[in-house]
């Protein structure tokens, strides 16, 4: 019915999912955050106000982006791979979208591993065995 009504959109018909359910994600989380700030008379910047507003919008890419990190083998979360019944996936992108915050902190840790320097390495090293002579 749905490949029927939209013929353009089937081809991103599974994006589209992971879009939403991030969103519904993300909404939820700040909704409630919201609230509970709301109701301590904790909003007294308008910056916080803003904050509610976007992080539902950059909960629904970061979900699609965590799906794909997940299928393309990345990040090592074994789903069932069920192209009618995508529901690990719908899943994963709600919790994508729910903790945004963390998946974001998660990822920049991963990424600063990934990409270090030989400067930075060796920093490290060295940081690690004076600490290590310290004991």
């Amino acid at each position: 019915m749905f490949d029927n009504a939209f013929p353009m959109l089937s081809d991103i018909k599974m994006s589209l999912y992971y879009f939403l359910a991030g969103a519904i994600g993300g909404s939820l989380r700040h909704l409630y955050m919201f609230c509970t700030h709301y109701r301590e008379n904790e909003l007294n910047n308008y910056r916080d106000w803003v904050m509610y507003i976007f992080y539902p919008l950059f909960a629904t890419g970061t979900a699609i982006i965590a799906v794909t990190i997940i299928q393309s083998g990345i990040l090592m979360i074994e789903i069932t791979d069920n192209v009618d019944d995508p529901y690990a996936q719908v899943c994963i992108a709600f919790f994508v979208g729910f903790g945004f915050n963390r998946f974001l902190n998660k990822l920049n840790e991963i990424s600063t591993k990934i990409f270090e320097t030989k400067k930075q390495q060796i920093s490290i090293q060295k940081s690690e065995i004076d600490t290590k002579e310290g004991d």
